[in-house]
């Protein structure tokens, strides 16, 4: 089954013991509930945010794209 940005975000957030309060703060969320929306899938992930949770995670942004990306070579 392939998985949303969002839900790969989470594994990899929850794989390195970071909270979604760390992440909601360094990201300039007011809340924790709209970072939680971001992983939810309830709102979009532009492309400058995804960057800045793949430096905050230290990965390649491509990561949280990856079964999208394989998903359109195949359709193609």
């Amino acid at each position: 089954m392939n998985q949303s940005p969002g839900q790969v975000i989470r594994e990899i957030r929850k794989s390195k013991g970071i909270t979604a309060t760390f992440m909601a703060k360094k990201l300039g969320y007011k809340a924790v509930s709209s970072y939680f929306r971001l992983e939810n899938g309830e709102s979009a992930i532009t492309l400058e945010k995804a960057k800045q949770i793949a430096d905050l995670l230290n990965v390649d942004v491509s990561n949280f794209f990856a079964s999208d990306l394989r998903d359109m070579r195949k359709r193609a």
